[in-house]
């Protein structure tokens, strides 16, 4: 059985239409999350240890004020297209597309005030919550009036978020949900004991400015090579990385499957993703400085996190041989994620 109530969790200021924002609280009998109508945030997620523990194993803020000043996307689900655009520019159908610079040369994440800085409106479903808004034509420079819809629901160990969308022009869009997660709580040092493991047989390479460089490269012999568990913190010290942001390539396909695990040994929790996305973008908090004070008073130093962003392929409106990401009129964007939680 899944339970679902509403709170209060702050106002938008008058100059942003003063709406009320909500928490939507999820909770089963091994998971609970709490998720906001401001940008479709999950703001906590606890889950179980070994021991049957609780703790909160996602990074974030206490209030509202936290999420709606800067700060690296904690918990939200970003858009129009999730990851880089390489100059923040595209081409459609002749005409030229420039969207805000928000990353050195590029835009990121959708923008100025992508979908992680807006009021979503909930509806209250029996395990879970959907939002929906309306993103306007030109809205951070993409063209079309586009409806989004972002369900989460909650089932057992099984958070699933499914996302749609509908546009009235041909649009890029690709979206994803950015929690950072650190299994041995929130306000823990580090992932470095975390172990990890994608199911990817190449991943892609990118520039200076992360950008993909376009080559699809392989990860055998390389420390890409996530396919067998690796010891995170020994794995970055053997390969002299100093972390991941890359976009690990998925085996392409509608269908769900397994595409990444995380197991924590001292806690035993372990997270595993499952989507029908064609990539996962898999970060490690590289720029997190400590600087941000989290939920609790925590601070977040660098490498206290991980992302794993089920996503299409970073740059992929301007790389024809990467998986389309356009979405014409009559169509449906309909894509789906499960983060599956257990103990060992």
């Amino acid at each position: 059985m899944t339970t679902v109530r509403r709170e209060a969790f702050g106002r938008m200021p008058p100059e942003e239409g003063g709406g009320e924002v909500e928490k939507f609280v999820l909770q089963s009998d091994s998971v609970r999350v709490e998720i906001l109508s401001f940008g479709c945030i999950i703001a906590t997620l606890e889950t179980k240890d070994r021991d049957g523990q609780f703790s909160d194993v996602v990074l974030g803020f206490d209030t509202l004020e936290g999420y709606r000043g800067k700060h690296p996307f904690f918990g939200a689900v970003v858009g129009r297209v999730a990851n880089r655009i390489a100059k923040g520019r595209f081409s459609l159908d002749g005409k030229e597309h420039q969207l805000f610079l928000n990353n050195g040369p590029n835009s990121l994440h959708g923008g100025a005030k992508g979908f992680d800085k807006v009021l979503w409106s909930p509806q209250v479903l029996p395990n879970g919550v959907r939002f929906f808004r309306l993103s306007p034509d030109g809205e951070e420079g993409y063209p079309g009036d586009l409806k989004v819809w972002v369900t989460y629901t909650l089932s057992g160990r099984e958070l699933a978020i499914n996302y749609q969308a509908q546009s009235s022009k041909t649009t890029p869009i690709s979206l994803t949900n950015h929690a950072y997660f650190n299994l041995a709580g929130q306000g823990s040092r580090d992932v470095y004991d975390h172990e990890i493991s994608i199911e990817a047989d190449s991943y892609l390479p990118v520039d200076d400015t992360k950008i993909p460089t376009g080559e699809v490269a392989a990860v055998q012999g390389t420390g890409f090579d996530l396919r067998q568990p690796v010891e995170l913190g020994k794995h970055l010290q053997k390969f002299h990385l100093d972390g991941f942001d890359h976009n690990f390539c998925l085996h392409q396909g509608q269908d769900r499957r397994l595409v990444a695990r995380v197991f924590h040994p001292p806690t035993g929790r372990t997270m595993e993703v499952h989507t029908t996305q064609p990539g996962i973008q898999f970060y490690t908090g590289n720029n997190l400085d400590g600087s941000l004070k989290g939920k609790g008073a925590a601070t977040y130093p660098k490498h206290s996190a991980f992302c794993l962003e089920t996503q299409n392929w970073p740059d992929a409106v301007n790389k024809p041989h990467f998986p389309n990401v356009l979405l014409h009129p009559g169509e449906e964007y309909n894509h789906t994620t499960w983060l599956v939680f257990s103990t060992a």
